[in-house]
């Protein structure tokens, strides 16, 4: 699953799926940067998303797409997150929905978007554009491994993988690619994870599977202790292997949900792998709790935290976005911290920070 080969044939190794990666110079370096991934055969989709409560702009334009259980496209850029830019976040994330729809001959709604990259400045739209027409174009079967190389950020390689198994007496194929490095803490990851197949199955238990699955996978790694604000995983299930649609939680259903956290587990353990300045993988076995949710408890959590973290919360005017991002921010009911306040100006990224003890 994991092979070298598989990891070229990645999210193009289902039916009827292409992608491309291009440069649009989003990217300081120059590299890859914005990545198409398109299924003409219209897909169940379904995504997890980032529970950080300063969400990034196509986070909800994506929550929007998934509603609606089906999708024919993801568009991804690495280089610039679109997050903590106000409105026109907001209207950007929209239009690389509506870009990316033209071209391909779709509709916006039809077009999940995710950004990575630098928080708090807004999309260069010229570049962005000019970059979601040329990977329209550039769409091909073998386009999985530059598609994954434009999403990744300060990762050391593309995350990627391919499976084949057996359901309703038919081939189904599944292919992924994703990318990690920094900010990473439960629940869920800074990711981004793509997950293609050409499995026939029911939206809503496309979107259960996978929900199951992030919990045991994605949702179980930590790097720094930072909660990103862009993180997403995504299916897409076109139907194109011809098995019968998989509509109830029947054997089927327990081998493709099974496919899917293999796929997800070993994905989670790359990224948190290759995380930014790591040198070492742990695994951290829990035993003899009273519940899974207790062993994700958020006192155990946060002491796995570096002690060099503690003293971003003495820096008074020097915290940045990212530090108030993955440390003030991080729970959606907004009760992780009773040490300050935070509040956020729409499109100046402004921070301010009281009341420290």
């Amino acid at each position: 699953m994991f092979s070298e080969q598989h990891a070229k044939a990645g999210v193009t190794f289902p039916q009827g799926f292409k992608a491309a990666g291009v440069k649009a110079g989003i990217k300081k370096s120059g590299n890859l940067d914005v990545a198409v991934i398109y299924t003409e055969k219209e897909a169940a989709v379904a995504g997890t998303f980032t529970q950080n409560a300063v969400a990034a702009a196509p986070v909800f334009a994506s929550k929007a797409v998934v509603k609606t259980g089906k999708a024919h496209a993801i568009a991804a850029n690495a280089g610039c997150a679109n997050a903590c830019t106000g409105e026109q976040g907001d209207k950007d994330a929209r239009a690389m929905q509506s870009i990316t729809a033209e071209a391909l001959g779709c509709q916006a709604d039809d077009v999940i978007v995710a950004s990575t990259g630098v928080i708090g400045v807004n999309l260069p739209m010229d570049k962005m554009e000019k970059g979601l027409k040329q990977a329209a174009a550039s769409l091909s079967e073998n386009g999985s491994e530059k598609a994954g190389n434009a999403i990744i950020t300060t990762d050391t390689y593309s995350k990627a993988c391919a499976t084949e198994i057996t359901l309703g007496g038919k081939k189904v194929r599944f292919g992924a690619i994703a990318k990690g490095s920094g900010m990473i803490q439960p629940n869920m990851a800074t990711m981004l994870c793509f997950i293609t197949t050409d499995a026939a199955i029911d939206s809503k238990l496309l979107q259960a599977a996978l929900s199951e699955v992030v919990e045991v996978s994605f949702n179980m790694i930590s790097i720094d202790g930072d909660m990103s604000t862009n993180d997403m995983a995504i299916v897409l299930a076109n139907g194109a292997a011809g098995n019968p649609e998989i509509t109830s939680k029947d054997a089927d259903y327990e081998t493709f949900k099974q496919t899917l956290q293999d796929i997800c587990q070993g994905l989670a353990q790359r990224i948190a792998s290759d995380g930014e300045g790591a040198t070492k993988f742990l695994t951290v076995n829990v035993k003899g709790t009273k519940s899974f949710c207790r062993c994700q408890d958020d006192r155990h959590e946060r002491s796995q935290e570096p002690a060099g973290q503690d003293g971003v919360l003495r820096r008074g005017s020097e915290l940045g976005p990212r530090d108030l991002c993955g440390r003030l921010c991080r729970y959606p009911d907004g009760s992780a911290e009773d040490r300050g306040e935070v509040w956020r100006h729409s499109g100046l990224c402004q921070w301010r920070w009281r009341g420290v003890r």
